[in-house]
């Protein structure tokens, strides 16, 4: 076979290229098309010679007048043309798509993004349920593993929407993110007045290796700390930690229990509405992890998972306050415990420890 012949013997696909963007509060970057209803990742189709990241780099520049250059590879996924999202009538011989990672844009970097009018209507930051609600399944699901892939440190192989071989822990249990109220709360170090009731009670709980536990209630899908709301049989908030983390995520905890601070709650409306109150975070080190089980107050079983503190930080919505608690968490574990600083790595299931 000539060179020639074997040139056009070879199976010819389409590539595109996207970014992933995210805000400060972890918000995914939409745009929104001209010549459709749904919303895209911001990137396009490759033009001849051009590899991904090239690609990448231009079509951001393009549709956000944005000059950046693309980070790792977060996503690799192959639309095959048969697939039931594929517009009927295209003739369309399947398509490879790469999604890089674009960073995170300060408010300052966003200020000067600028959409051509011909092609895209503007641009959003919205949070990973409302930007699957925007999309095309497929793009959906695309998304959410790229989001996923970079809040674990890994990369997501696709086929048809779905994950080639194993689907890691943040897919299988459908993790979403999104900022939540706690970011909003203010932070205090100080030991807590006396005369302002203590209703909530969640720890930093490590494993030997630094990382810290993340429980997902299958009800809504968002990672939370262990703990809860401290109940009057409970003598103590590290008593209320204590019976949550075993309930919750069948995890016992050691005697040293450090109060790290609390966020101010104004309100307490989530408790009735009692009036101004503190929500305590705390730290401790893991002595036993048992197997999974029921919660009692849920009747579900929620998913278990280690991730490093910054990680786990992404993952819980709570911005600035977030980082702030897994770094002086951390600190304490290391100090105190010898647990050492966990880098960030994929995010693993929490397993059954045996003695």
């Amino acid at each position: 076979m000539s060179d020639a012949e074997y040139a056009r013997s070879r199976h010819a696909v389409w590539m595109s290229a996207a970014a992933l963007f995210t805000d400060t509060l972890g918000r995914v970057l939409l745009v929104q098309p001209a010549y459709r209803k749904q919303w895209l990742l911001p990137g396009g189709a490759a033009e001849q010679g051009e590899s991904p990241a090239q690609a990448c780099a231009r079509e951001v520049r393009e549709e956000l007048s944005l000059a950046r250059q693309p980070g790792r590879l977060l996503a690799v996924h192959w639309l095959p043309p048969d697939h039931p999202d594929v517009r009927a009538g295209m003739a369309m011989p399947g398509e490879v798509r790469y999604i890089l990672d674009g960073g995170t844009l300060t408010q300052q970097e966003i200020a000067t993004l600028r959409v051509p009018a011909d092609e895209l209507l503007g641009f959003e930051f919205v949070d990973s349920t409302q930007a699957r609600e925007r999309m095309i399944p497929v793009d959906g699901q695309i998304l959410l593993a790229a989001l996923r892939a970079r809040l674990s440190g890994t990369t997501a192989h696709l086929e048809g929407g779905g994950h080639v071989g194993e689907v890691p822990p943040l897919d299988r249990h459908d993790v979403y993110v999104r900022p939540r109220a706690g970011r909003t709360c203010p932070w205090h170090l100080e030991p807590v007045p006396d005369d302002l009731p203590v209703k909530q009670a969640w720890g930093w709980l490590f494993a030997p290796d630094g990382r810290v536990v993340l429980v997902v209630d299958p009800g809504n899908q968002l990672p939370v700390l262990p703990g809860g709301t401290v109940e009057t049989t409970d003598a103590t908030p590290e008593a209320a930690l204590r019976r949550e983390a075993i309930e919750e995520a069948q995890v016992t905890i050691g005697d040293d229990i450090v109060r790290l601070g609390w966020v101010y709650d104004a309100t307490g409306d989530v408790y009735g509405g009692i009036g101004p109150c503190a929500r305590l975070r705390l730290a401790a080190p893991i002595t036993k992890v048992g197997p999974t089980g029921v919660d009692p107050a849920t009747g579900r079983t929620f998913a278990r998972l280690l991730a490093a503190p910054d990680q786990a930080a992404a993952l819980l919505g709570w911005g600035e306050n977030g980082y702030r608690q897994a770094e002086l968490a951390a600190r304490w574990a290391h100090e105190r415990w010898n647990i050492p600083h966990a880098a960030p790595g994929p995010v693993t299931e929490l397993r059954e420890t045996h003695a």
